[in-house]
This record gives structure tokens, sequence and C-alpha cells, in this order.
């Protein structure tokens, strides 16, 4: 992976383990000459995570919409920032310029982007991985009910395996290096990917 754009809170949350997790994601991230694609803002866990990689020298691009410009607080030292006219341009613009997604703790304007990507992937329009960095046992619940999903016939387990879960930085990361994406479904034609 050469960039991955990450979805997470403009808030930093109750734990202070979610800002710490997300600063040394931004430096492990910057280690490996990862580029992280993001939200553009300074606040929050999303400000951690940029600060992080920035710390260690390492690229950021920020994604932004004109209206939250003043609301989120843009990052004023990012390596690229981008602003778009609104929330589907934003999403569709930072899913074009990475190859892996990648979840912090969040709230609903996370779990939206989040579930959008992953549902495109469902759908075959792309084949990252999709990791999910479950600090604190955040997403413990919502890992449950997915898996609730599953085994009421909604979804199927091959597209909940495309999940990649962990708390520890390095695991996930691993996970998604090392990642094998399903073949596109046989009901999309080419031209539609």
């Amino acid at each position: 992976m050469e960039s991955i754009v990450v979805f997470c809170g403009s808030s930093e949350g109750t734990n202070e383990q979610y800002a710490k997790d997300a600063f040394r994601l931004g430096e492990t991230l910057a280690k490996a000459n990862i580029k992280l694609v993001y939200g553009g803002a300074r606040i929050g866990i999303m400000g951690q995570v940029a600060s992080g990689v920035l710390a260690e020298n390492g690229k950021v691009l920020g994604v932004i919409p004109e209206f939250l410009m003043k609301k989120e607080v843009f990052h004023p030292n990012l390596t690229e920032l981008i602003i778009t006219q609104d929330m589907h341009e934003r999403k569709l613009k930072m899913h074009e310029l990475s190859d892996g997604i990648l979840m912090l703790p969040g709230g609903y304007g996370t779990l939206e982007e989040f579930f959008e990507m992953l549902t495109w992937a469902q759908l075959g329009l792309h084949q990252f991985p999709i990791g999910v960095l479950n600090t604190s046992g955040f997403y413990d619940s919502l890992l449950q009910m997915m898996t609730h999903m599953v085994n009421q016939g909604f979804v199927k387990q091959e597209n909940y395996d495309m999940i990649l879960v962990a708390e520890s930085i390095d695991e996930l990361l691993t996970k998604m290096e090392n990642y094998k994406s399903l073949p596109v479904p046989k009901w999309l034609t080419k031209e539609q990917i």
C-alpha cells in the first residue's frame, strides 16, 4: 500500500487511548512510507493521526469540503489539501487517492464513510484492504451486530471476512498488506467497475 485513507472522529472521545493510538498510527504510516489520506482537520482523532505522520516527516493529504473548512479547522501543516464542494465529492476523492481503508474510533460520519467503502468492496467496485483499529474494544458491539447480520442472512460470511480487525497497529497493517481480495461478483460487468 502506498496510501491509506483513514476515517475517524473529529472529537477525541472519552478514552485518551484513542488519541494515543491515532498519533502512533500516524507515526507508523510515516515510517512505512505510506501516505495518509484523511478528512483534513487538525482537531480530534483526525488531527492526532495527521500530527503523528507529520512528526515523522511523512506525507499527509487532507480532503475537506468547503463548508467544513471553518467547523473542523483544517490542519495548517499538511503536505497537500484538497477542498471539495461537498461530502460526496470528498469520499470519492479520498477513495481515488488511496489503496487501503482504515477506520479508527469515531461517530456517525466515520461509520457512514466506512460503510460506504465497505459496500463498494462488496459490490466489487474496489479491492482495497479494509481495516478496523479496534482500540480498547471500541468497535466490539458493532462487530457483534455485523456478525448478527451474517447469522440472520443479510450479509454473506465472505463479505464480513473482508473486514480486517485488530487492536494492534502493527498487526492490523500486516493483515492489510497481506490481504487477498474477493473475486469481482459475476453479476457485475467490466464496464460497471
